[in-house]
C-alpha cells in the first residue's frame, strides 16, 4: 500500500513551470487546517477543511462578543463577520471567534468585513447571505464588466489575479491534504505540490459561450425581482427562469460579442415575431444562442459559429437575424439545434445548417480539430496547449511507438491524439456516442492511424473490461467533475499500470481518488498501489472558482 509518508522524488514533469511565488510574500495567507479532518465529508463542502479548533463561544457578533459554552447561530440571524479565505467553489469562509465554527457566504472575499444573515443551519457549518460590506476585502480592484457583481460566472472578477491563484493554489493543498490524507508534514510533500500555472490571458480567453433567451428580465438593483421584459443574457444565479440581460461578455472574443450586439439590437423587434422560451409554460421559440470561435487552420484567422436553439424548426423565423450576424466577416457558420423537450438543454435532437459550414477548426498543440456545435472542447484554447503540454510531459513517452496509452473519458480525442505522435497506440473511451465520432474524424483529419476510439459508460464496466486491448503502459484519466467510479478504481489497481495521468476539474473528487488509488479503500477490501509524484494545479478559468489539476502518479 502506498503511503503519505512514501512521496518520493520529483520527476521531470513540469519543471519548467513557475519555480518561485514571488507574490506570496505580498498576499498574506489565512491558512485553514484542521486537526480531525474526516475525509468522509461531502467533498463539495469540505467543511473539515475549513474547520479549526478553539474554545467555544456565543455572540450575535461570529467575529467576537460575549462568550459561552457554544455558538450555534439560527436562521435569519444577523451576524458580522470577517472573511478569512476562499473554500471550494470560491465560497468565503468565515469562523466565529472562539469556536472555528464554520460559516459559509458566497461572494465574501479574504479580508471583507461585513453583515450577513443566516439562510441555512447545519450540524458542522452555517450558510450565510451577505447583506452589507463594512470593510472591503484584501486586494481589491476594479471589476471591468458591469455585471461582475450580478453574473454567477465571474464571482472574483474584483479580485487581484495574482491574489485569485493564489487562493486557488491553497484550495488544492487543503484539498490533498484534509481529503486526500496526504501528510504534509512530510519533507517531500512540498516538492509533490507545483506553483500553480497562471493564465496569461485573463479575459477573452472562453472559445464558447452559451446565452439564454427570457421572458422574465432579472434586475438584481430592484431587490431580485424580474422586471416585465424580454431577456437574453446568462441565468441569475439561483433562478433557471430568470435572466441578467447582457449587451457584452468580457470572457468572450471581441468578434462574438459583435454578434450578441447585433442580435440585443434587432431580435426583440416586433416585425420579426419572435417570442422567448417561457420555462413555465413551454411556448416560445427562442431557447439559447451558442456563440463559439475557432481558428482557420489555413490562415489563422477567427471563425465563428452562431447557433440558435430552437423549440421548433421555423428557418424563416430566424432568416433577418441570420443576415444580420454574417455581416461580420468571422462569422462562417450558423447552426439551428431543434429542442422540442421542456428541458433547458441546449442539444437538440435534430440539427440544421442556415449559413456556411456546419463546422469550425481550431489549433492544439499542433493538431488540427473540427468543432461541430454540439462538440466537447476545451473552453480556453491558449491554456488548454498549457495543460497537455503538462500533460505530456507527465505522461513520459519514449518516442519509439511501443507504448501503449489508455484514454479515459477520452470527449473527443484531444488528448489521445496529442500523445498517438510518440506512442504505438491509443485506446480512448468515452460514454457520449457524438464525441466518440468527432474523435474518429479528429484523427482521420490529422491522418492519425494508431489510435481507436470506442464508446462505453465507464460507470458500469465489469470484470471483461480491458480484455479488447493490450496492457497499456500509460494510463490518462479526465473525468466529469463526480470524479471515477469505485467500479473504474478497482479496474486501475487492479491493472497497475506502470503510470497514471489523472486530470481533474474537481480537486476536491481527484484528492479523493488520489487517496483511493496511493492509500486503498479498507471498506473495499482494497490496497493502494501508486505514489503520488506531482500534482500541478492549472487555471484554465480566471475570476471563476475552477481549477483543474494535473496529477502524475507511479506504481509503488
Amino acid at each position: 500500500m502506498c503511503a503519505a509518508a512514501a512521496v518520493t522524488s520529483l520527476p521531470q514533469c513540469g519543471t519548467r513551470r513557475i519555480s518561485a511565488r514571488p507574490w506570496f510574500s505580498s498576499i498574506p495567507i489565512r491558512c485553514i487546517s484542521s486537526s480531525n479532518a474526516n475525509p468522509a465529508v461531502d467533498v463539495d463542502i469540505d467543511v473539515d477543511s475549513a474547520r479549526t479548533t478553539g474554545a467555544d463561544s456565543s455572540s450575535t457578533s461570529a467575529s467576537g462578543g460575549r462568550s459561552s459554552s457554544s455558538f450555534f447561530p439560527k436562521k435569519n440571524q444577523t451576524l458580522e463577520l470577517v472573511c478569512e479565505s476562499l473554500g471550494f467553489k470560491g465560497i468565503g469562509i468565515c469562523k466565529a471567534a472562539d469556536t472555528g465554527f464554520v460559516l459559509m457566504c458566497d461572494r465574501a472575499l479574504p479580508g471583507e468585513r461585513f453583515i450577513g444573515r443566516v439562510s441555512r443551519k447545519k450540524s458542522s457549518y452555517a450558510e450565510v447571505k451577505k447583506l452589507k460590506t463594512i470593510v472591503p476585502h484584501d486586494h481589491m480592484v476594479e471589476a471591468p464588466c458591469q455585471y461582475a457583481s450580478y453574473c454567477g460566472g465571474c464571482k472574483t472578477q474584483n479580485l487581484s489575479y495574482e491574489a485569485q491563484i493564489k487562493y486557488k493554489e491553497q484550495q488544492v493543498h487543503d484539498l490533498i491534504v484534509h481529503v486526500g490524507k496526504f501528510d504534509h508534514r512530510d519533507s517531500k510533500f512540498a516538492d509533490v505540490i507545483k506553483p500553480i500555472v497562471p493564465c496569461q490571458e485573463q479575459y477573452h480567453y472562453r472559445n464558447k459561450m452559451e446565452f439564454s433567451f427570457g421572458t422574465d428580465k432579472w434586475v438584481p438593483d430592484v431587490k431580485e425581482k424580474n422586471e416585465q421584459g424580454f431577456a437574453l443574457g446568462l441565468h441569475a444565479p439561483g433562478f433557471f427562469d430568470k435572466v441578467l440581460d447582457v449587451d457584452k461578455c468580457l470572457l468572450q472574443s471581441e468578434a462574438a460579442n459583435k454578434v450578441l450586439a447585433i442580435m440585443q439590437e434587432n431580435w426583440r423587434d416586433p416585425n420579426l415575431s419572435l417570442s422567448p422560451y417561457n420555462v413555465h409554460t413551454h411556448f416560445g421559440f427562442l431557447k439559447h444562442l451558442m456563440i463559439r470561435t475557432g481558428r482557420n487552420i489555413s490562415n489563422g484567422f477567427p471563425e465563428l459559429m452562431v447557433n440558435f436553439v430552437t423549440s421548433s424548426y421555423k428557418p424563416e423565423l430566424l432568416e433577418p437575424l441570420v443576415e444580420k450576424i454574417t455581416t461580420i466577416p468571422e462569422v462562417v457558420s450558423v447552426m439551428n439545434n431543434v429542442n422540442t423537450s421542456v428541458g433547458n438543454t441546449s442539444v437538440g435532437e435534430q440539427e440544421y445548417t442556415l449559413y456556411g459550414k456546419s463546422a469550425i477548426t481550431e489549433m492544439l498543440r499542433g493538431l488540427s480539430f473540427q468543432i461541430s456545435a454540439n462538440s466537447f472542447f476545451q473552453t480556453n484554447t491558449k491554456q488548454a496547449d498549457v495543460l497537455y503540454e503538462i500533460i505530456e510531459e507527465c505522461a513520459g513517452l519514449r518516442g519509439d511507438g511501443s507504448e501503449i496509452v489508455l484514454d479515459l473519458f477520452c470527449g473527443t480525442g484531444t488528448i489521445g491524439l496529442t500523445l498517438a505522435r510518440r506512442a504505438g497506440h491509443v485506446y480512448g473511451y468515452e460514454v457520449v456516442p457524438e464525441a466518440i465520432l468527432d474523435a474518429r474524424r479528429n484523427a482521420e483529419l490529422n491522418n492519425i492511424h494508431n489510435a481507436t476510439f470506442i464508446q462505453g459508460d465507464l460507470n458500469k464496466i465489469n470484470d471483461s473490461f480491458g480484455k479488447e486491448f493490450p496492457r497499456p503502459d500509460i494510463i490518462i484519466s479526465d473525468p466529469t467533475r463526480p470524479g471515477m467510479h469505485m467500479k473504474l478504481i478497482k479496474y486501475l489497481l487492479k491493472v497497475r499500470a506502470p503510470r497514471l495521468v489523472y486530470v481533474s476539474c474537481n480537486p476536491a473528487t481527484c484528492a479523493r481518488d488520489l487517496d483511493y488509488l496511493c492509500h486503498g479503500v479498507s471498506e473495499q477490501g482494497l490496497s493502494g498501489c501508486y505514489h503520488l509524484k506531482s500534482i500541478t494545479p492549472v487555471d484554465m478559468f480566471p475570476h471563476t472558482p475552477h481549477i483543474e489539476c494535473v496529477c502524475l502518479l507511479e506504481l509503488a
